[in-house]
């Protein structure tokens, strides 16, 4: 699932651990094997990881306002990722979103940073890009890249 080795090391700025583990991610793919990759990169640096197989799964198992990110894939059945999204934010939501896809078309990029999304990742990816993408998701003021 990820190419690279990243540091391999957990966050060691004292601020950044102190905010991962009050931090709830919640991570969206229906690939069992995806979500539990990430749940296990993201435990190991300290992260309170919620997972889901649909957008339908997360909105009936937690109040989103709990998230403090949502990493969501964007082709799930029934509802995408970027649907997920701006369905969140006609509500008042501004949970920070980053976009994992094995099809990293242009037009859906665009589409999805144009909704709000902090990042947009093509699968396979490095797990320090999606750490990255984190930190600046969790980050006072985050700022949308792709």
């Amino acid at each position: 699932m990820f190419w690279g080795r990243g540091d391999g090391k957990r966050n060691s700025r004292r601020g950044a651990d102190v905010l991962s583990a009050a931090s709830v991610i919640s991570v969206l793919d229906d690939d069992p094997y995806v979500r539990a990759a990430i749940n296990n990169l993201l435990e190991s640096r300290g992260y309170n990881v919620h997972t889901f197989a649909s957008a339908e799964e997360f909105l009936s198992s937690t109040d989103p306002s709990d998230t403090s990110c949502v990493i969501a894939d964007v082709q799930m059945p029934l509802m995408s990722g970027i649907d997920l999204l701006t369905q969140m934010r006609a509500q008042g939501s501004a949970t920070p979103f980053i976009f994992i896809t094995a099809f990293p078309d242009e037009g859906v990029r665009v589409r999805a940073l144009n909704a709000g999304a902090i990042c947009f990742l093509g699968k396979p990816f490095a797990a320090s890009d999606l750490m990255q993408c984190l930190d600046r998701a969790l980050a006072p003021g985050h700022q949308t890249t792709s």
